[in-house]
């Protein structure tokens, strides 16, 4: 039986796409472009040493996400709502975050890397949850739309919130203060690195506003069954899930491609603000403006691939998205002060002031932009792909394997950059293990049918 067309009211819809907005600034200020590299290039003894721990916390909590998505997913779909699960993992978040603020130079860096790893952990599970809720809420023709959109609105939301950063809190080193010229807000203190652990708190109180309107406006599942009944059932309909997925040979072949690309684009997103931070010595206010640029782009680029998803598939967004991963990974990792592609392109090693003074500097913003472009629809599209290859009442258990299939490798990405970083001391060999990530998941994805399954509206 075919199910009924989602009529869900616009406040519902923009509820559930302002989601990705409040989730967006954890991801950006503190993942990638300021908490991480602080934590890399002044907590820890030296910043190989740095981005190893950070690799490896990374690792420890892509492998519990990997491990449990699956299960909470399937427990869900029994017990029908998913909000009273996001509030339980916000809760969470937000403690986590918090604990961030009592980061100083001299802190043990384990409690340092358990509390992100704790805050990583509670993000990607109500991501599940979230995502599950989108073939309920939006029909098919629009999946791909939305959710370009919504991840648009991600990024412009933790652009916001790292311009604010850069402008308010992360002072110069050579001032003391912001790149606007003023005193960092609430008297912040540069030097014990207060610009940067503050952004845990602020990442929090955005998340903890702006998932408001999602509780208020968007509809939930029907309510199912008790929990230790739902615990059960969802534990058995796994299984059968699990053996189910082997008969559907498009979903698989689509699963385990995402088990490979987003591994490598999840390590990129990471790790990216961090090798550049160690290689050209980049102060928070450089970090915060490259990862202001990529989000400028970022959000044109999801704004585009809501077009081409409806146009074209979402199939050919997503590997058009990893072609331009896979050459600015390569371009990234070839580049150095005073030169680019691994040498054949020498560039002039003199300092022109200002932010991003060298050349090479400007080569690696170059390569920069292709990023921006292209991981925002690789991961919205992948998400359009599977909702549009499933119905709405499996969509919490296949979402769940979903996350199982962006997870269960992600520890080996991460752990791979720390471990060949960390035996060879070159960040850069390091870095290079992500290419193979995004062309292996390129070739897996190529041959696999679009949608992964077709299924009545």
């Amino acid at each position: 039986m075919a199910d009924a067309e989602p009529n869900t009211p616009r406040g519902g819809i923009w509820g559930w796409m302002l989601f990705d907005w409040a989730a967006q600034p954890f991801f950006t200020v503190v993942t990638t472009f300021i908490f991480g590299p602080y934590f890399v290039s002044r907590m820890a003894s030296d910043p190989a040493a740095g981005q190893a721990a950070w690799g490896y916390g990374i690792a420890a909590a892509g492998f519990v996400i990997a491990i449990l998505s699956p299960v909470l997913g399937s427990i869900a779909d029994q017990t029908g709502p998913r909000k009273p699960w996001i509030a339980f993992f916000a809760a969470i978040k937000i403690a986590s975050l918090c604990a961030l603020w009592f980061a100083a130079p001299g802190s043990s860096l384990f409690w340092v890397v358990l509390a992100f790893s704790l805050a990583s952990v509670a993000a990607e599970f109500s991501v599940v949850f979230n995502d599950s809720m989108m073939p309920r809420l939006v029909s098919k023709a629009d999946i791909g739309r939305i959710s370009n959109v919504a991840w648009g609105l991600g990024y412009l939301g933790g652009m916001i919130v790292l311009i604010f950063v850069v402008a308010f809190m992360a002072g110069l080193p050579t001032t003391g203060k912001t790149i606007i010229g003023v005193e960092p807000i609430f008297g912040l203190d540069p030097q014990s690195g207060e610009d940067a652990r503050a952004t845990g708190p602020l990442s929090a109180l955005w998340y903890l506003v702006f998932i408001l309107p999602m509780f208020l406006f968007t509809p939930d599942g029907k309510k199912g069954l008790a929990m230790g009944s739902a615990v059960r059932k969802g534990l058995s309909e796994l299984a059968s899930t699990i053996q189910e997925v082997r008969q559907r040979s498009g979903i698989l072949r689509f699963l385990i491609a995402r088990m490979i690309y987003q591994d490598g684009v999840a390590a990129l997103l990471a790790l990216g603000g961090v090798f550049a931070a160690a290689m050209f010595g980049w102060s928070i206010t450089e970090i915060g403006v490259f990862g202001i640029i990529l989000n400028v782009v970022a959000i044109f680029g999801c704004l585009v691939a809501s077009s081409l998803d409806t146009r074209l598939g979402s199939k050919t967004v997503v590997l058009t998205s990893l072609v331009m991963l896979t050459v600015a990974t390569i371009g990234i990792v070839s580049t150095g002060p005073g030169f680019t592609l691994f040498g054949a392109w020498q560039l002039p090693g003199a300092d022109t002031g200002g932010l991003f003074g060298t050349p090479a500097e400007k080569a690696y913003i170059v390569f920069g932009l292709l990023i921006g472009l292209a991981f925002g629809p690789v991961q919205a599209s992948s998400r359009s792909y599977l909702a549009r290859s499933v119905t709405p009442l499996e969509a919490g258990r296949y979402f769940g394997i979903y996350a199982l299939a962006g997870r269960a490798t992600s520890f080996v990405a991460p752990f791979m950059v720390a471990t060949v970083t960390a035996l060879s001391g070159s960040q850069r060999l390091g870095m290079a293990m992500i290419i193979l990530f995004l062309a292996g998941g390129m070739a897996v994805l190529w041959p696999t049918p679009y949608p992964a399954d077709k299924v009545e509206d």
